[in-house]
């Protein structure tokens, strides 16, 4: 079984998309291993968005992450990265396809109702950084 990391973004939870969001994880078969709401400080964000520094638009992406409040999740099943990625559609909200969290419910390609990891070593590291080794079930 595979970990991968989840966060309902400002936006997600302003819309009150959280039970629909966990809803989809659960129906989909995934087991829930943490959840918690938190207001993300720039500290945080900075070491969330680390691989963005430098780049134009990275303050735009912590101011955001930063304007409310978020819930973190950490999800597991077989395949979790791949199968949650495909599940939240891609980043850009005109590109996701229907069905998708995205295609469902986002408008813009920065504020987009959830963050995915990429991949295992991403998963690892955000778990860490949102729950640290000793609040996973």
């Amino acid at each position: 079984m595979e970990q991968t990391f989840i966060m309902v973004k400002p936006d997600g939870v302003r819309l009150r998309l959280v039970g629909e969001i966990v809803g989809r994880f659960e129906r989909r078969g995934f087991a829930l291993r943490g959840l918690k709401t938190l207001r993300i400080d720039r500290s945080l964000a900075e070491r969330h968005y680390a691989e963005h520094a430098g780049k134009p638009f990275f303050e735009s992406l912590v101011g955001f992450i930063t304007s409310g409040p978020v819930v973190a999740m950490v999800w597991e099943g077989r395949d979790a990265i791949a199968v949650a990625r495909a599940m939240l559609g891609l980043t850009d909200a005109a590109q996701a396809a229907p069905g998708t969290i995205r295609g469902d419910f986002s408008l813009s390609k920065e504020q987009n109702i959830v963050h995915g990891s990429d991949g295992p070593q991403s998963a690892v590291r955000e778990i860490g950084l949102f729950f640290g080794e000793h609040e996973l079930v």
